[in-house]
C-alpha cells in the first residue's frame, strides 16, 4: 500500500512560514454542506477507536520514524502539530489532538501568534530530537512516540479516550509536562511522579485466546451480547457490532443464549478484523451519507455500511482520509462556532411568551379600568339610592346597633324589595364597605365616604390603570421591537449557515499543499523560453544542488557577494537563450544578501559545473555550501534587484496558484503580477499588500480568491520576506 504525503510549499519551512494543520480544514467539499449544523454536531463526536489507532500507527511507523522533530506548535488548547523532518524527503506535519484525533496532514495555516506555555516547555525538550518510533498501547486508544533528545530518551504520549491528555516522560519515567495535570482515583497525572498508563478498558484481543474469549462472554449472562463484548474487550461499540455482523448473530441476544459454534464465529470475525488492520490490508475511505455528507471515516470497509443509503470516498492511506474528514469538518465547526441558531431561537420563543403575558396583561388593564369608570358612572347614576343605602349603616350604628345587626336588617328589608336595600349584597366591618350589586355589576362603597367621594375614587382607579398600561404599550413595543430584531438575525444566521461553511471549505481548497517535484524543495522558475532554473535556500541546499542535481551541460549563476545562493539553469542538453541567462542572473540577484541589505543592483557572473571544486587553494578549507571557481567567469554587470509575484489560474481545474520570479518570467505566464523590490515593509504586511495588488489586476471573477488567499501562498516568492511594491509608474 502506498502512502501519499505532502509538504508544506516549495519554500523552506522556517519558523515565520505556515504550518501543515488542521486547525483551519478537494472533491466532495462542497457535499459536505447539506446539512451542516446537524451534520456537523455529529461528526465532531466522532470516536477515534481502537482500530483506528492500529491502522494509523502502522502507517505512520512506516513514515516518521528516523524523523527530526523541527518544531511544535500548539493550534489550540488540546492540539499539537509537530513539523517532522527526513533528510531528502518533503517536510511533514503530524497532528495530534487530545481526545480526538492523530494523523498527517496536508493542510496550511497559519501558526499561532505566541505559542503557550506547554508548548514552549515541549520545544524546550523535543526541538531537534529525533523521533525512533511510535507505536499503541495494548491495542487501547493511546499512542506512544519515542524519541532521543539531548537529555535522553522520552516519551511523548497521546491519550485518545475521555477528554484526552498528552504528555512527556523522561527517561526515568517520570512525568515532565503534561497538557492536562489532574489527580484521579487510580492514577495521578503530576509532574515529577512516575508515569503510569490509565487502566485499561478490557482486555486487548490481540492477546485472548478463543477459550478466554468464550469463557469471558459467558460470564456476562443475560446481558447483551454486543455490551458485553465492547465491555469485555478492547475493541469500542462499533467494531463489537462489525464482528457481531459479520459472524451473523443478532447483537441484542444475550450471552447466556449463545452456543458454542456462534461464540467461535464471533472469535473468527474479530481475528479477521484485527489482522487486517495490524498486516495493512486497509481500504481507507470516508463514509459519506444520503446526502453526500461526511458521516464517517474508516480504515477497512464495514458491512455496516453497505447499504444503498451509504456512499464511499476512497483514499490511498487512512492517514488522507482522516486528514480529509477532520480538516473539512473542523473547518464547518469553526464557521459555526459564531452563528448561535438554537440561541437565538430559544431567545425568540422567550420574547414570545413575554409578548403573550403583556399583551393579556394589556386586554385585562384595559377590562379593568373599563370596569372601575363604569362603576363610577353607576355610582353618580344611582348616588340617591346608593346614599340611602349608607345612611341605613349610619343610622344603625348612631342608634347602637352592632354591624352585625344592622346588616341583618338591610338584608330582610332587601327580600321584600325595598329601595334601596336591593342593591345591598354584604358587609365587611374591617374597611367599612358596603358591597353592593347593580345590573350584575359588583363593588364595593366606602361608608366613611359619601358617593361623589367613592365614584371619585373608582374615577382615579381607572386613570392609574390607564397610566400603567401606557407604560406597558411601551414595553411591549420594545419587546416586539427585540423579536423582530432576534428573528431577522435568525434569517441571517440560516443563511450564513449555508454560506460559512461553504466558504471555510472553499478556502481549504486554497490551502492544500499539492506534491512536489525534486525541485521544489528549492527555489526555481520556469524562465519566459521554457527553461527551469532551480536556487539553493541556504548553505544546505546549495550543497544538495551543486552535487546531486547539477550536470554537465547546465550553467551555474551566482551573485558576487558574500551571502548569495547557486542558481542552475537545467538545459537538458539545450543551449539557454539570452533571455534566460538575464532572467537568471536577476534571480540569482535578488535572493541575494544585496536585497536584504537594501541594495539596487549587484553583479552576477555565471560558469559551467567542472569550474566548481571543493578544493581550496594549499587545502583551503571550504565550507558547507561554498565551492571554488577556477577559470573564466562570464560577467553580468549591475543587475537590478527586483521580482514578481504573479496570480496563474489552471485551464482545467480552474484552481489558482502563484508563482514567482524574474519580472519577464512570470509576465510572459500571466496578466496579474506585481513587481517587489527591495525596501523596509516586512512580513505580513508586505505580503498582504502583494495579494491586494495583484487582486487589483486579476479578473473581477478572481479578485476575492486571490485578496482572500493566505500570505503563505506568495511568502517564499519574497526574499527575506522584506521589501516593497513597485508603483507600476515607477
Amino acid at each position: 500500500m502506498m502512502l501519499l504525503l505532502t509538504a508544506t510549499g516549495s519554500a523552506n519551512l522556517r519558523e515565520s512560514c505556515t504550518i501543515a494543520h488542521l486547525a483551519a480544514q478537494a472533491c466532495v467539499f462542497n457535499s459536505v454542506l447539506d446539512n451542516t449544523s446537524s451534520k456537523c454536531r455529529e461528526l465532531h463526536k466522532k470516536e477515534f477507536s481502537s482500530f483506528d489507532v492500529a491502522a494509523v500507527t502502522r502507517e505512520l511507523k512506516a513514515v516518521i520514524t528516523n524523523s527530526r522533530v523541527n518544531n511544535i506548535y500548539q493550534l489550540d488548547a488540546k492540539t499539537l502539530f509537530l513539523k517532522l523532518h527526513k533528510p531528502d524527503n518533503p517536510a511533514l506535519g503530524l497532528i495530534m489532538e487530545a481526545g480526538r484525533r492523530l494523523h498527517l496532514s496536508s493542510y496550511i495555516a497559519e501558526k499561532p501568534a505566541s505559542p503557550p506555555a506547554f508548548c514552549m516547555a515541549l520545544r524546550k525538550y523535543l526541538r531537534n530530537a529525533w523521533l525512533m518510533d511510535i507505536e499503541q498501547y495494548e491495542f487501547e486508544r493511546v499512542v506512544v512516540l519515542k524519541l532521543k533528545t539531548q537529555e535522553g530518551e522520552m516519551q511523548l504520549i497521546l491519550e485518545l479516550f475521555g477528554d484526552g491528555n498528552i504528555i512527556l516522560v523522561g527517561e526515568n519515567g517520570k512525568i515532565l509536562q503534561a497538557l492536562i495535570y489532574k489527580r484521579m482515583r487510580d492514577r495521578n497525572i503530576v509532574r515529577d511522579e512516575t508515569f503510569t498508563f490509565a487502566p485499561s478498558a478490557g482486555k486487548n484481543p490481540m492477546k485472548v485466546s478463543k477459550e478466554e474469549f468464550s469463557e469471558g462472554l459467558r460470564k456476562f449472562g443475560d446481558v447483551e451480547v454486543v455490551r458485553a463484548f465492547s465491555r469485555f474487550l478492547s475493541v469500542g461499540g462499533v467494531y463489537a457490532e462489525e464482528a457481531l455482523t459479520r459472524a451473523n448473530v443478532d447483537k441484542t441476544r444475550h450471552c447466556s443464549t449463545l452456543s458454542d459454534d456462534e461464540i467461535n464465529a464471533i472469535f473468527d470475525a474479530l481475528q479477521s478484523l484485527l489482522l487486517q488492520v495490524v498486516n495493512g490490508a486497509l481500504e481507507p475511505r470516508l463514509v459519506l451519507d444520503e446526502t453526500g455528507g461526511f458521516f464517517d471515516v474508516v480504515p477497512i470497509r464495514l458491512k455496516r455500511y453497505e447499504s444503498s443509503s451509504f456512499k464511499f470516498q476512497p483514499f490511498p492511506s487512512f492517514n488522507e482520509a482522516l486528514d480529509e474528514f477532520y480538516v473539512k469538518v473542523t473547518a464547518v465547526e469553526k464557521a459555526l462556532a459564531g452563528i448561535e441558531v438554537d440561541q437565538l431561537r430559544r431567545e425568540a420563543e422567550r420574547l414570545k411568551r413575554i409578548i403573550t403575558d403583556q399583551e393579556k396583561t394589556l386586554v385585562e388593564g384595559e377590562a379593568d379600568a373599563d370596569k372601575n369608570r363604569l362603576i363610577g358612572d353607576t355610582i353618580y347614576a344611582h348616588s340617591t339610592q346608593m346614599q340611602a343605602l349608607l345612611d341605613k349603616f349610619s343610622t344603625a350604628k348612631q342608634n347602637g346597633k352592632d354591624w352585625n345587626a344592622a346588616t341583618s336588617e338591610i338584608l330582610e328589608e332587601k327580600k321584600t324589595g325595598a329601595e334601596p336595600s336591593i342593591f345591598f349584597e354584604s358587609f365587611e366591618s374591617r374597611g367599612a364597605i358596603v358591597n353592593v350589586c347593580v345590573n350584575s355589576l359588583r363593588f364595593g362603597l366606602n361608608l366613611r365616604k359619601n358617593m361623589f367621594e367613592n365614584a371619585a375614587e373608582y374615577y382615579e382607579r381607572g386613570k392609574r390603570i390607564k397610566q400603567k398600561l401606557a407604560g406597558a404599550k411601551k414595553a411591549l413595543k420594545e419587546t416586539q421591537k427585540k423579536l423582530v430584531e432576534i428573528e431577522a438575525k435568525m434569517a441571517e444566521a440560516h443563511v450564513l449557515e449555508s454560506i460559512k461553511p461553504t466558504e471555510a471549505v472553499e478556502e481549504l481548497s486554497l490551502h492544500k499543499v499539492k506534491s512536489k517535484e525534486w525541485f521544489e524543495k528549492f527555489r526555481w522558475f520556469i524562465s519566459s523560453d521554457g527553461f527551469l532554473v532551480v536556487a539553493g535556500k541556504d548553505a544546505v541546499s546549495n550543497e544538495v544542488l551543486i552535487k546531486k542535481h547539477t550536470e554537465m551541460d547546465d550553467v551555474v549563476f551566482h551573485a558576487d557577494i558574500t551571502g548569495a545562493p547557486f542558481a542552475v539553469v537545467k538545459t537538458k542538453g539545450k543551449e539557454p537563450s539570452e533571455r534566460c541567462l538575464r532572467e537568471t542572473g536577476e534571480f540569482a540577484a535578488a535572493f541575494s544578501r544585496g536585497w536584504r541589505e537594501g541594495f539596487g543592483s549587484v553583479d552576477v557572473y555565471w560558469v559551467k559545473p567542472e569550474q566548481l571544486s571543493k578544493s581550496g587553494p594549499s587545502g583551503e578549507f571550504v565550507a558547507r555550501g561554498a565551492f571554488v571557481v577556477s577559470g573564466k567567469r562570464n560577467w553580468m554587470r549591475n543587475v537590478p534587484l527586483k521580482l514578481s509575484v504573479g496570480a496563474v489560474v489552471d485551464e482545467k481545474t480552474g484552481d489558482l496558484s502563484f508563482i514567482g520570479g524574474p519580472v519577464d518570467a512570470v509576465k510572459a505566464k500571466t496578466q496579474a503580477y506585481v513587481v517587489v523590490v527591495p525596501g523596509d515593509v516586512k512580513g505580513k504586511e508586505l505580503l498582504g499588500r502583494v495579494l491586494r495588488a495583484l487582486g487589483g489586476k486579476a479578473s473581477r471573477e478572481l479578485r476575492d480568491t486571490v485578496i482572500r488567499a493566505s500570505v503563505e501562498d506568495v511568502r517564499e516568492f519574497v526574499p527575506f520576506g522584506t521589501g516593497r511594491v513597485l508603483d507600476v509608474s515607477e
